[in-house]
């Protein structure tokens, strides 16, 4: 039996399903979902359970500068670049069990799994948590992989603060506490290859009936703030003629950029997620509004070109309104192609498993989006249930949830041997 066999044959559907259940419950909510977010007491919880999983099996746990957690099985060359594996653990306030946890634990199963096969890969691999995948406490997302591939400053990223004034460094050191780990910094490691394992977070896999998704990429992603302020005044005595309503200026300008992004097609993901009104009062004419807006595509020239159209689309309102328009690009992420000879392997392994697989792109983004610019690295999905994600009802099978394990057990095997 090749090593590849014994390595499918080990995987347990058992195992990993339990392991799933046991972690939702750090940070679970009474709907069935979880709020583990960023550095809190309910994630260093969660680690502190991966990190005793991983030393009843002998594997070593290291931490580094940002808090993202490695759990090491060591190969023949103990001087060869890692093969990572894994996601995050962190979730949104009112998130489900299988966003990003199910990649960690995924990953973990591979590790136990190559050891209960009693193969001695050549290269080390590591499963990692990587911090602040979400977003949701400390803003931006994937804080820790793209501190770790050079996306982002440690040190600036380490200022950041929460809604609440707490500091990201000071919530790690923390952590830390809570959840002790050896340090090794991040200069001292860097991955020959790196993969995800992820829910899809959409429809696609679950309407075609395929268990597994290969993800060619990710989509860019730009946010931005608008503001738009034009004049308070009283709600009984103001002609509308003479207002300068900035809640109705900011309609305008959502209603128009809604149109244009029809426009440009379907692949254009436009999204308006925050809207505040000032001063909030039901006989005021509103005086300022704030809104934001989330671009993705997978294509950056069309992504330059609808902020083209954002920044004259405002301009035309606040001009047509008499309320004055300011918008702030707040992010910029480049749309990600993954490594397509990983993508091949992820292809074969697959097959091999004798998998449907369905070739897709990512419309979230990911910390492999990250990983991508500094070593070869691909994305397996599964299917989740009616692609509900970010929610407490949040669901996957256990059959898809060991069919992605599955795959990411044969690309990590044979990406060993390389």
């Amino acid at each position: 039996m090749s090593d590849v066999d014994k390595v499918i044959a080990a995987v347990s559907e058992e195992r990993l399903w339990q392991r799933v259940l046991t972690m939702a419950a750090f940070g679970g909510t009474a709907k069935g979902g979880v709020n583990r977010q960023a550095a809190s007491a309910e994630d260093a919880a969660a680690q502190n359970q991966l990190m005793a999983w991983g030393a009843a099996r002998g594997f070593a746990s290291f931490r580094d500068e940002i808090g993202n957690l490695f759990i090491r099985r060591d190969g023949e060359d103990a001087t060869a670049a890692p093969i990572v594996i894994g996601s995050h653990l962190d979730s949104q306030p009112t998130g489900g069990k299988f966003d990003g946890a199910y990649g960690v634990l995924a990953a973990f199963e591979v590790l136990e799994a190559i050891a209960d096969a009693g193969i001695a890969t050549q290269r080390p691999i590591e499963v990692v948590s990587w911090t602040n995948e979400e977003g949701s406490r400390f803003t931006p997302g994937a804080m820790g992989s793209g501190v770790f591939a050079g996306s982002y400053r440690l040190d600036t990223t380490l200022e950041t603060k929460d809604r609440s004034g707490l500091k990201l460094g000071d919530e790690l050191a923390q952590v830390a506490v809570r959840a002790p780990a050896p340090f090794r910094a991040m200069a001292d490691m860097r991955p020959a290859a790196y993969l995800e394992a992820h829910i899809e977070q959409g429809p696609l896999l679950e309407a075609a009936g395929i268990p597994i998704g290969i993800v060619g990429g990710i989509q860019g992603i730009r946010r931005f703030s608008v503001d738009l302020t034009g004049e308070e005044a009283h709600a009984g005595t103001t002609p509308r003629r003479l207002r300068k309503d900035a809640l109705v200026a900011a309609i305008d300008a959502i209603t128009t950029l809604n149109r244009e992004a029809d426009a440009v097609g379907e692949a254009l993901r436009f999204t308006v997620g925050t809207f505040a009104v000032s001063p909030s009062s039901p006989n005021t004419v509103p005086g300022a509004v704030r809104f934001s807006i989330d671009l993705r595509h997978p294509d950056d020239a069309t992504l330059s070109a609808f902020d083209q159209t954002i920044g004259a689309t405002v301009e035309a309102v606040a001009r047509a309104h008499g309320c004055p328009g300011r918008v702030e690009r707040i992010s910029r992420v480049l749309p990600t192609t993954f490594d397509p000879r990983v993508i091949a392997l992820l292809r074969e392994s697959a097959a091999l498993l004798q998998y449907q697989y369905l070739e897709l792109m990512s419309g979230a983004g990911h910390d492999a989006m990250h990983l991508a610019k500094i070593c070869p690295a691909a994305m397996v999905f599964i299917p989740c249930l009616k692609g509900i994600s970010h929610n407490e009802g949040e669901s996957a099978t256990a059959g898809d949830v060991v069919a992605g394990a599955r795959v990411l057990a044969v690309a990590t095997t044979r990406l060993t041997a390389r």
